[in-house]
């Protein structure tokens, strides 16, 4: 069986007998606490950017693709409750062709990524290949409380941190997918956020302290949580199957531009277009109530319900109807 035929999830889900159980489960490691200090322990995430696949120069300079790189490991970092930032490694392969000038960019976007959200550039490695790659570790402290894919209970909201869709707009935009009425129908400020959006994504560290400002007094850390790199729908159903649930979505309330919303493909984009690197997570409703007051752009999408069997959980639903989500699987690295 090839690659292509078992598609990421398959992949993971079959890697993961690899590894003690549950340690593929999130969106990074979290590592015993003595490998930190006795209250913060660290967290890994690694991730790969493959030109052709994660960035093209057709659609982004160097910087913006260092800055990518940094930002999607951050994001993870994010989405697992890290408060802090210890630094990352880089692991680069290019043909021995690539000018200097794109290596040198790629660093500057890099920096620049720690510079805006901390950390340091701690080491790496690099070597010659026939493709241009990059290989991020980065390493964080967590704050307050863990984040987890598998902390969702039935009765949770579901809440997302910001709008969704305007990654892929801004790909469509750049490669001059959309037909010239729809693209010229577009607000100058709307194609200037799009196109933003995808070459430099914001991770959301900014979450962890609105979540520990926001939480009840007298009430539990109990976070469920993931980063929307796959797209919302997919994030949705990860936090549903690791709480066994299923997820109800609500239509009128996704987090959508209303310009883009206009668009035929405006709702799938919004939820499977994929690269926002928002976070989306299950809380119970008191403390996703005081989240959403605390944390501009942020709103209920759905929560999580009993699922009816085991077979059903991860499944998503439209909220009222009951209808399945269709075409939501979210972006797919084969």
């Amino acid at each position: 069986m090839l690659l292509r035929d078992l598609g990421e999830w398959e992949l993971l889900r079959r890697l993961a007998a690899y590894a003690p159980p549950g340690q593929l489960d999130d969106d990074a490691a979290i590592l015993a606490a003595d490998c930190g200090t006795p209250t913060t322990p660290l967290v890994v995430n690694t991730d790969l950017l493959v030109e052709g696949v994660h960035f093209s120069d057709a659609t982004m300079d160097p910087a913006d693709v260092g800055w990518r790189a940094a930002a999607a490991n951050l994001s993870d970092l994010a989405a697992t409750g890290c408060g802090s930032v210890v630094g990352l490694t880089v692991g680069l392969v290019a043909p021995a062709d690539t000018p200097w000038a794109w290596v040198e960019g790629v660093y500057d976007g890099l920096s620049l990524a720690l510079r805006t959200y901390g950390g340091q550039l701690l080491g790496g490695d690099c070597s010659g290949g026939r493709q241009r790659m990059l290989a991020i570790t980065a390493l964080g402290r967590i704050g307050p409380g863990a984040i987890r894919r598998g902390d969702g209970q039935a009765g949770d909201w579901l809440v997302c941190t910001g709008p969704h869709g305007l990654s892929r707009l801004g790909l469509a935009l750049l490669l001059q997918e959309l037909p010239a009425q729809q693209a010229e129908a577009l607000s100058p400020g709307l194609r200037q956020r799009a196109i933003e959006a995808h070459r430099r994504p914001r991770p959301r560290l900014d979450v962890v302290a609105a979540l520990e400002r926001s939480q009840p007094p007298g009430r539990p850390w109990r976070v469920g949580g993931t980063d929307s790199s796959d797209g919302l729908a997919a994030a949705a159903a990860h936090l549903a199957r690791g709480a066994g649930c299923t997820a109800e979505l609500c239509r009128d309330n996704l987090p959508i531009d209303p310009e883009l919303a206009a668009l035929p493909q405006g709702e799938r984009w919004c939820l499977a277009g994929g690269e926002d690197f928002e976070l989306v997570l299950a809380l119970e409703p008191a403390w996703a109530q005081a989240l959403i007051e605390a944390l501009p752009g942020c709103r209920q999408i759905g929560a999580l319900t009993s699922a009816r069997d085991a077979a059903s959980a991860g499944s998503l639903l439209w909220q009222g109807s009951h209808h399945p989500l269709e075409g939501c699987t979210g972006y797919s690295h084969f």
